[in-house]
């Protein structure tokens, strides 16, 4: 069975306005787009594997289990004018439920919220945890 192309949505609830962000593809930023109040999505192409493991350029891996995502921030993100606002955003993707990529692979989106900002006002990073499930759109 051959790899089936799939959308991840990953959407900042609450971006920190005026700051660049983008998604990582291989080492380098994608498509950067600069935060307004509104919530700031980016659509992950990704392709599926009959068993379930996430391949393509903008998949990371660490260990043998874990697949996550990397949204850029600030210089990161190709913002040279940031000054040393420098960071990612690491989103898990293998622990989306069975049921859900499924779904993925009948042509549904599969989308997670997430947090855009940390406890001190800044763009959240490092791990950041989903606001709320991941669902199929």
């Amino acid at each position: 069975m051959a790899d089936t192309p799939i959308t991840l949505r990953l959407t900042i609830a609450d971006p920190v306005p005026g700051v660049r962000y983008s998604l990582q593809k291989d080492d380098a930023p994608f498509e950067p787009v600069t935060a307004s109040e509104a919530p700031l999505s980016f659509d992950v192409p990704i392709r599926l594997s009959a068993d379930n493991r996430f391949l393509g350029p903008f998949v990371r891996r660490e260990g043998p289990v874990r697949r996550f995502v990397y949204i850029r921030i600030g210089t990161a993100a190709g913002d040279h004018a940031a000054g040393p606002l420098s960071r990612r955003a690491k989103i898990d993707i293998h622990d989306i439920p069975p049921a859900l990529l499924d779904q993925a692979r009948a042509g549904r989106t599969l989308e997670v919220v997430l947090p855009g900002r940390g406890q001190d006002g800044s763009p959240a990073c490092a791990t950041v945890r989903p606001v709320s499930a991941w669902r199929a759109l």
